[in-house]
């Protein structure tokens, strides 16, 4: 049953308030919805501090070189389970504590460098990937965040050393990508000083060994109405907490610890309020960030293998007398992954560089990089099997282990198809506002005369933005790259026109305006990474500037595609097909083909 536009408006409201949109300034991605490029959050392009960029060296070295001795992928698939040695030596290498600060025991590295270790990690093993992105993205950097003084200083030292691990519990039956129908509740005891968590978190990583777990639950917030969700620490000795199932059997990385846990009026401490109450849910969307711009790191790692290994197999193995890297086929998979794996790395780079510059306003570019390198990985992966043939196919090979990881990364940390709708919804908020302001001003025009000549020099001067390249070779990219930007803000605008309040309903449109969004931030990363590089080419030659041209190319005919799909497209025939499955399903005839169902047996 769809929502009432009434419970849609009070959704949309929540959703602000949680977000924080109002007054920040807009970032560089919620920019390209008004055809802008913001110059200033693109160029110069982010680099690391020489001793910054010298640790991050070191370190991943050292971390190599541990894996090669010691990290065995195979193992850790099979015994469903990381070895505690393996854990031991992560954390002698400080891995567990990337970016805590130093006062607390951590390496305090920023986002950027951290990212550059974490795609290290991606590279040999996703388990151990996805179990540190729980500790240290999510899990301990809400106290990193929103810590008091002495949460920091009980916690932060022994999950910096890898004494403790941390866990991030959000996960609930009814509550999922939806965080906000949290059901498990917080009861504030009579004296205040304590609160009786009910209810069941399930999904969560690191959940039956962690030492402590942000565990998101619904609290009264003196002054409201109603509970709001809030987080709290929690340590698995309190009395009432229950794993229920201490590792859930699953298809890829079977090395994580993946719980279902309960908590029977557990009495947690006032005192381990984290933040404030009726925060948490923004306390969790902040933290969240840092995961998703991890996940494009440990995606780009992994990605670069896939792409190693099928050029090496391509150049030698032969078949029909010749290698496979001489059919065109096969160079159109090998060019696609060479170019992908170039805009992944740069949109991680440059998303993380924001995040450390505290540009307030990154929450789109989190997300874009996400779903892009999740999905991006998720081809490669696919497309390296293909050139192997048969031989990736079985376990002796890692390739069919690293498709099974990586199709979680299309649904963690938020599932792909929700983090379009929401970079579509995010983006398109501020274009419509003012486009509401215009039409309240059209029928006052001498009291809001200015925001009509606003919109009226908008309409006018809605030109190809300016793309301050610096090198001549890349002036023609930078040409067509504005002209999509504008076409795309153009866009945006006949859009909300079109649709107006029921665009928050059109999941068609804003799949293809999410979709054109994120590859235009793409192309902006990649663009800019070539500029700088053409300032400083090194040894890769003339390979890595093709490798972001290709991506560019491709880039800008998909955007295209996107746009003419607003016009031309299947989506009432689509509906009619799957309406017709689900009326067809709930009357009881049967809505899908019967899996037993002979050759020409449509329905059961």
């Amino acid at each position: 049953m769809a929502v009432t536009a009434e419970v849609r408006k009070e959704q949309i409201r929540q959703a602000e308030e949680v977000l924080g949109l109002e007054g920040r300034r807009l970032g560089f991605a919620r920019s390209l919805f008004f055809g802008h490029f913001r110059a200033d959050l693109m160029f110069p392009w982010p680099q690391l501090e020489p001793a910054e960029q010298r640790a991050v060296e070191e370190l991943v070295g050292e971390f190599r070189q541990f894996a090669e001795t010691e990290i065995d992928p195979f193992e850790i698939d099979r015994l469903a389970d990381i070895p505690e040695s393996v854990r031991h030596g992560l954390a002698r290498l400080g891995m567990f504590g990337l970016t805590v600060p130093r006062e607390f025991g951590g390496l305090g590295l920023s986002q950027s460098a951290a990212c550059r270790v974490m795609e290290a990690v991606g590279s040999v093993d996703a388990s151990i990937a996805v179990m540190l992105n729980a500790h240290h993205s999510i899990g301990l950097r809400v106290i990193v965040l929103a810590g008091t003084e002495e949460q920091k200083q009980r916690w932060l030292p022994p999950l910096a050393r890898g004494e403790v691990l941390a866990a991030f519990a959000l996960t609930e039956p009814n509550a999922g990508s939806d965080a906000a129908s949290i059901q498990t509740t917080a009861t504030p005891g009579e004296d205040g000083q304590v609160y009786y968590l009910d209810g069941e978190k399930r999904y969560i990583t690191n959940g039956a060994i962690a030492g402590v777990l942000t565990v998101l639950a619904r609290a009264p917030v003196p002054g409201r109405e109603g509970t709001h969700v809030t987080a709290f620490l929690v340590t698995p000795d309190l009395p009432g907490f229950e794993v229920v199932e201490a590792r859930m059997p699953k298809c890829g990385i079977r090395g994580t610890v993946t719980s279902r846990l309960a908590f029977h009026h557990m009495p947690v401490p006032a005192s381990n309020v984290l933040g404030r109450l009726g925060e948490g849910l923004r306390l969790a969307l902040t933290a969240i960030d840092y995961g998703r711009i991890t996940f494009g790191a440990t995606c780009t790692g992994a990605a670069k293998v896939c792409l190693q290994a099928a050029v090496r197999h391509a150049c030698t193995r032969r078949q029909f007398g010749q290698p496979l890297a001489e059919f065109e086929m096969v160079k159109e998979k090998l060019a696609s992954m060479a170019a992908e794996v170039f805009a992944m790395e740069s949109a991680t780079h440059h998303a993380a560089a924001l995040m450390d510059a505290q540009t307030g306003d990154y929450m789109l570019e989190t997300a874009m990089v996400k779903v892009f390198a999740s999905e991006a990985l998720w081809r490669i992966v696919n497309d390296t099997i293909q050139i192997f043939g048969g031989q990736a196919y079985f376990a002796d090979e890692p390739y069919e282990r690293m498709m099974r990881d990586a199709r979680i990364n299309l649904i963690g940390e938020g599932a792909n198809d929700v983090l379009r709708a929401f970079v579509a919804l995010v983006g398109l908020r501020e274009v419509g506002q003012q486009l509401k302001v215009l039409a309240d001003a059209i029928w006052r025009p001498w009291e809001h005369w200015l925001e009509l000549l606003r919109f009226a020099g908008r309409r006018i001067y809605f030109s190809a933005p300016q793309i301050p390249v610096t090198h001549a070779e890349l002036a023609e990219e930078a040409s067509r790259l504005a002209h999509d930007i504008a076409a795309f803000g153009k866009a945006v605008e006949s859009a909300l026109l079109q649709y107006r309040e029921s665009i928050v309903e059109r999941q068609f449109v804003q799949k293809r305006l999410a979709d054109a969004a994120t590859d235009l931030y793409l192309a902006c990363c990649v663009l800019s990474r070539l500029d700088a590089w053409l300032d400083r080419p090194d040894e890769s030659g003339p390979a890595l500037l093709n490798r972001g041209r290709l991506f560019l190319a491709q880039a800008s005919r998909r955007v295209r595609q996107h746009l003419h799909a607003l016009r031309d497209n299947d989506d009432a025939l689509t509906t009619q097909v799957a309406d017709d499955l689900v009326n067809g399903y709930r009357a009881g005839v049967g809505a899908a083909p019967s899996p037993t169902a002979g050759a020409g047996a449509e329905f059961a």
